[in-house]
């Protein structure tokens, strides 16, 4: 299985727990990724992301977007895409 960097957390909030990344690659609603950083080391599926509270389905490189999570994560923790 391969992954290729696709982007750079920047914030997290407990409540929903929800992060936000910013894209250098796209990312599609379906997607798997993976998120590694100093303690964190997570893989989900994006089921829905937001940009500036929109839901949205895809997002391109340059693009700041908001994903549910299932766990903490860090600002600085990258975010890759996992290509089966």
């Amino acid at each position: 299985m391969a992954e290729v960097e696709i982007g750079i957390i920047t914030d997290f909030f407990a409540r929903p727990v929800v992060a936000a990344l910013e894209l250098t690659g796209e990312l599609k609603a379906g997607d798997k990724i993976h998120i590694k950083g100093h303690t964190t080391d997570m893989e989900i599926v994006v089921t829905s992301m937001q940009i500036h509270n929109q839901n949205v389905s895809e997002a391109k490189a340059g693009d700041a977007v908001g994903i549910k999570v299932t766990d903490k994560v860090r600002h600085g923790d990258k975010v890759f895409k996992v290509i089966d």
